[in-house]
């Protein structure tokens, strides 16, 4: 994945979530198709950013694109699934002592991601960080501010 990729994805992404807006103050209510331009919009949003914020100049994003991919499905998935559920009768089950919908986005979408991602990134720490003369790079760069000042 380039960064020309990654900010198409950007820009795709806030089209969709800007027409899923707009689609909400059209006469007589969001179309059906409204909220689900927020859902792709939004994981496409989130992947895309955090493409944008991994890839370092020159550098590949080909490590990361598996764990990158699966977080926009599970993303979609969840999304999805909390937009096509059917409302919960009352006194219906708890999930980890949430209501469904409610507890497939916290859980789900919240903490799946937050335990794929980490992993991702130690697993790729050594070749996607600084490089050894990236840092001489900025430390020579510090050295030249401090000399002007």
């Amino acid at each position: 994945m380039t960064s020309d990729t990654a900010m198409r994805g950007v820009v795709i992404a806030t089209l969709l979530i800007a027409a899923g807006y707009a689609g909400a103050f059209l006469p007589g209510g969001a179309p059906a198709w409204s909220p689900w331009a927020m859902v792709v919009g939004t994981a496409t949003l989130l992947v895309a950013l955090m493409a944008l914020g991994a890839r370092r100049t020159g550098g590949s994003l080909r490590p990361l694109v598996l764990p990158l991919l699966a977080t926009y499905v599970i993303l979609l998935g969840g999304f999805g699934l909390a937009l096509i559920l059917p409302p919960d009768p009352a006194g219906a089950v708890l999930w980890l002592g949430l209501p469904r919908r409610a507890a497939l986005v916290l859980y789900g979408i919240g903490l799946v991601p937050a335990a794929i991602l980490p992993l991702a990134y130690a697993r790729t720490f050594e070749s996607l960080t600084l490089r050894p003369e990236d840092l001489e790079r900025i430390r020579a760069a510090r050295a030249r501010r401090e000399a002007a000042e």
